[in-house]
This record gives C-alpha cells, structure tokens and sequence, in this order.
C-alpha cells in the first residue's frame, strides 16, 4: 500500500514520498525501506538517524533536528494507537483466506455461511453452525452441534467439544480444548472414585482471545461462561461453571477452580491461583503467584501468597524481610537481661 493510503486509515498528513509503496510493518532497528514503524517514545527518537525504515508514524509535535531524504514521516495524534491500526490493517491482508479443503471432513447437517476457510484436516461434526468470515485452520476438531459465530479465528489444533457455543469476532490460538468434562468425582466407601457426568456446555460470548493450549471445562450442569471482551492468556485453566465478567484480562498459567466467579474488568497476573466456589467482585487487579482463597468483595490490588489488599500485603513483606534483625534483638535483650539479673 501507498503510505498516502495508510494516511487515510489513521487520519494522518504525510511528509516526503507519500506514493512509497510499503510492504509491512517493522520495529525501528531492524524495520527495512519498504516497511514503516513508529515513534511514541522519546527513548526511541535517537534510532531516527539510523533506521533503514522507509516510513516512521511520529506525533504531529515531533521535531526532526536533521531530516533525512531517504525517510517519509507519517504525522498523527497518537503514533501508538496510530500504529496499532496499521498492524492490524497489514494483519488482515496476511489472513484473508477462504475457501473449503478438499481434505477436510463436515458432517451432515452442519450450515455454513458465507467467505468462510476451513483448512486441511478439519473435522466438522454434525449440526453444526459457522458464521460468516470465519477461518478454522488445519487439523481443527468441532463435534457435533457447536455453534460458531461470525468473523471468528480458530487456530490450528483446537478442539471444540460438543453442544459449545463461541461468540462472535472470537480468536482461539493453537492446541487449546474447549469443553472438556470438568473435574467432577464423587468419593466412594471403598476409596475409589465415581466420576460425575459433565452435562453442561462452554459459552464464550463475543470478542473474546484465547491464548494457546487454554483449556476451558464444560459446566456440571448449565454453562461455563467467559463473558464478552474477555482476553485470556496462554496455557489458562478454567474449570466447570466458572463464570468470568466482562474485558477481564488473565495473565499465562492462571488456575481457576470450579464454580468461582470473577467480575467485570479484572486482571489477574501470571501463575495466580483462585479457589472454587468464591466471588471476586469487579475491578480488582491480582498481581502474579497470588493465592486466592476466599471471596474479593473490594474493588483495588491484592497481592501475596494469601491474597491481601496490596498496602497489607506491602507490610507483611517487610515484616518478613526483618525478622532476622527482630530475632537478633531480642537476643540482645535477653543478654541484657541476663546479664542485670546476675
């Protein structure tokens, strides 16, 4: 694309050659003269004088204290929200497929609208329903009766159990597994286990991401539900009926038990652990390796092996990191004792 095209996708005014073709996008070290990068923080305004861009996104006050020939400048607003746009516009070029491989298998009854792709080696059971502009990549696994939405993009090696429902503008990446059974057993008089049928489903709503090799259980009974906006990270465990709230944000190896119930707009760092059958309310941040294990029922940060409200937290810390110096005073004291009691 001409950089006068991408112009008018970010509502920018160009500098220099605006009939330069560009051909991708690059970061400013390593980006070539046919791709453009940006420039939204001025550690990085030093990399102008060497980069071999042939296009940079700068903020409308950018100043150049010695213009370069060879580089066009595309001025904007905001070059880093600007860029963004750009991505996704060279994104969405790179991933406009479609069509039906002949060596991927659909079973009877399945509806299939319009401009969709369906890679080598999918496997679509029976009534199934995929909506418009959706690309299921090679070696993909839907069973019987999963409703897929529009716009969505299914990576290679998923698996969608039966009865699943996904959203709308929905992106699930490789080797994740979408309502498996729940971890649901019943202990005998004997000591053995008697497993407990997962009849439920996994709902995920609209504009969701999930990461790869998530896995998302089906419900006990009802739903599984990862609500809209939702963005899950890599290798996420969810379990049965747990509900998660609207744009929440989970961190790679998040563990959440079954039945817990996470609120609107949270965010919950890496390697965090969240107990069965409690609530945490809306807006609250939990910081990596946190142990939750009872209900949030204030917005604000927690933090800690035992989740506490992040001031707490902070105290504990430092209580902990002192109690050499509080052991080696009271055993001056006890000297001291000691030593006037003698």
């Amino acid at each position: 694309m001409k950089l006068s095209e991408l112009a008018d996708i970010v509502n920018g005014r160009t500098e220099g050659n605006a009939d330069i073709e560009i051909t991708g996008v690059g970061k400013i070290e390593t980006a070539t003269s046919s791709e453009i990068t940006f420039i939204s923080n001025p550690l990085y305004e030093k990399f102008y004088e060497s980069t071999n861009a042939g296009a940079i996104v700068v903020s409308n006050e950018f100043i150049i204290k010695k213009k370069r020939k060879d580089i066009s400048l595309l001025r904007v607003d905001d070059p880093y929200l600007s860029f963004l746009k750009l991505l996704e516009e060279f994104e969405k070029e790179s991933m406009e497929l479609t069509g039906i491989s002949g060596n991927s298998f659909i079973d009877e009854g399945t509806e299939i609208l319009d401009n969709i792709y369906i890679g080598n080696f999918v496997s679509v059971g029976k009534n199934c329903s995929i909506g418009s502009n959706t690309q299921i990549m090679s070696n993909t696994v839907i069973e019987n009766n999963v409703i897929i939405g529009s716009n969505c993009r299914i990576y290679p090696n998923v698996t969608i159990y039966k009865d699943c429902k996904i959203g709308n503008n929905v992106t699930i990446h490789a080797g994740t597994v979408i309502g498996s059974d729940g971890f649901g057993y019943v202990k005998q008089n004997d000591g053995s286990y008697k497993k407990i049928p997962q009849t439920g489903i996994a709902l995920i709503e609209d504009n969701v991401e999930i990461g790869a090799n998530c896995t998302i259980d089906r419900a006990t009974l009802g739903e599984t539900k990862i609500c809209r906006g939702v963005k899950l990270d890599n290798q996420i465990q969810i379990a049965h009926n747990v509900i998660i709230g609207e744009n929440t944000a989970i961190a790679a190896q998040v563990g959440i038990a079954g039945s817990a119930k996470i609120g609107k707009r949270c965010m919950i760092g890496g390697q965090s652990g969240i107990v069965g059958h409690i609530t945490i309310c809306d807006d609250v941040i939990i910081g990596a390796s946190v142990g939750v294990s009872k209900s949030i029922t204030e917005s604000g940060v927690y933090l800690g092996y035992r989740a506490k409200p992040k001031k707490e937290s902070l105290m504990t810390d430092i209580n902990i990191r002192n109690i050499g110096k509080l052991e080696a005073r009271i055993k001056e004291l006890e000297n001291k004792i000691s030593k006037s009691s003698n």
